[in-house]
């Protein structure tokens, strides 16, 4: 696993004893895409029951600008199954049977940001990077899927800044609104990560796994029911 990529030139995996850390770094501002979730799955598949921590991380600069708007932009059925695609991974990421510090390593926008808010632990860059929902102000609804994981996790005071206005929270300012836990100055943001998915290899691995079904659970359902009635419907269609 140490150095190998998940998917050519985008995605790759390294493991830190008993942590595994995946880093999506496309050389630009790391888009969502189908081939990406396909190579990020994988790369769960590979390190569930084979760590006690995974960390998920970005390239110095960005976590991900979100969905690759040129697939999105295109055939309806094209769309629905990135959107689908994206949305359980989130699930899958905040159900992971190990504990899953995020390395925020910038900008998170739009899906990036709802990727932030899926993990346990998030360590956030300190500079001039923003974390936000833009939909709204790009012309698009937050899809519902998307609400669930902002009603989760974000502070209900900063919740329909966040969805409803496209409000972009600065680092310090997404710790105080829930997107983040920590801020760290950037260049110390993939170290800090892993030092802190290191810490939380001692926690009771069952223990943890039972409590976090307990806990997110219900949320991955929420976002698994509501992706299927915003996004089913459009695949079928466009079949």
């Amino acid at each position: 696993m140490p150095g190998t990529p998940a998917s050519p030139g985008a995605l790759h995996c390294e493991r830190h004893g008993d942590v595994v850390a995946i880093t999506i770094d496309d050389g630009k501002v790391n888009a969502l895409t189908p081939e990406l979730f396909a190579g990020l799955a994988g790369a769960l598949d590979r390190a569930e029951g084979q760590c006690k921590a995974l960390v998920l991380a970005g390239r110095p600069g960005v976590f991900s600008a979100g969905f690759d708007l040129g697939v999105l932009r295109g055939d309806r059925a094209g769309a629905a199954a990135l959107l689908r695609a994206g949305f359980e991974f989130a699930a899958r990421v905040a159900t992971f049977p190990a504990p899953v510090v995020i390395g925020c390593t910038g900008h998170a926008i739009a899906m990036g940001a709802f990727l932030v808010l899926s993990g346990d632990y998030r360590i956030g860059a300190d500079g001039p990077y923003a974390l936000a929902a833009n939909e709204v102000a790009i012309g698009m609804a937050v899809p519902d899927a998307a609400i669930e994981i902002c009603r989760a996790r974000l502070s209900p005071a900063h919740l329909g800044r966040v969805v409803l206005l496209a409000e972009r929270y600065p680092p310090a300012a997404a710790m105080t609104a829930g997107f983040l836990d920590e801020v760290v100055p950037a260049a110390e943001v993939a170290a800090a990560a892993v030092q802190a998915a290191g810490r939380l290899c001692a926690l009771d691995l069952p223990a943890h796994a039972a409590t976090k079904q307990r806990l997110r659970g219900p949320l991955a359902a929420a976002v698994r029911a509501a992706a299927e009635r915003d996004f089913g419907g459009a695949a079928t269609a466009a079949a």
